[in-house]
């Protein structure tokens, strides 16, 4: 695979972009990244992303041809099977399909955090902060002694919660959320996965601007929170 060029497709802010980038900076592979405006895609764009989403995984193969991988987990699965470097998938196959299950809960709670951040209303802003301070809950539970989500080895599901906790980064510098006050295990796998080169170069330097500018064109209700 070392003549293997690869190019992925992002978006600023978006956090299944962030997973890909933590796994490909993990396993030392080299690549590029181009960067979409999803509220006005391009034809090209659209053209090779079934979905209409990023990221997407651009694989030219030795013979010049493009091979295209849609899905967040599709091309961190990918690239475990096929580039060097540090593991990111525990090699015990019970073991890897649990981890495959919080990987799944992570998109879950990415799900609750949309409607957080997009909430209008302190009816809702509140019913979805509940939401995520009971799936963190659950994951306080799960963790050990750490520093990372399987102990002291990297792993998917790290670079799955890094881009979730990322966003509270912004978020604590508007209005307090409370979601990691009653969870010490949390907070130090947060503050872990905040000190990771990969974690800290899968965004740009403006990543906090471009999320508050989001959260204002949403007129998002954390923003007039005071607590």
């Amino acid at each position: 695979m070392s003549n293997v060029k690869l190019t992925l497709i992002s978006h600023h802010l978006c956090p299944y972009v962030q997973r890909a980038a933590i796994a490909l900076t993990e396993k030392g592979v080299p690549f590029t990244r181009r960067y979409v405006h999803l509220a006005a895609k391009p034809d090209w764009f659209l053209a090779i992303s079934p979905l209409g989403k990023v990221p997407l995984l651009i694989v030219k193969q030795d013979g010049g041809t493009d091979i295209v991988l849609f899905e967040s987990a599709v091309i961190c699965e990918y690239l475990e099977e096929t580039q060097p470097g540090a593991r990111l998938h525990p090699t015990d196959p019970l073991t890897r399909a649990r981890h495959r299950g919080w990987i799944e809960f992570g998109s879950s709670i990415l799900s609750d955090l949309w409607g957080f951040e997009t909430a209008k209303d302190s009816e809702n802003y509140e019913a979805k902060r509940n939401a995520l301070i009971d799936k963190f809950g659950r994951v306080e539970a799960e963790l050990g002694d750490g520093p990372f989500f399987a102990g002291s080895a990297f792993s998917l599901v790290d670079a799955v919660f890094a881009p979730i906790f990322r966003y509270f980064d912004v978020f604590d510098t508007i209005a307090p959320t409370g979601a990691f006050d009653a969870l010490p295990r949390v907070t130090a796998w947060r503050k872990a996965l905040a000190a990771r080169q990969s974690v800290r170069e899968a965004v740009t330097h403006d990543y906090a601007d471009r999320l508050k500018t989001f959260l204002k064109n949403h007129d998002a209700w954390l923003l007039k929170a005071t607590a």
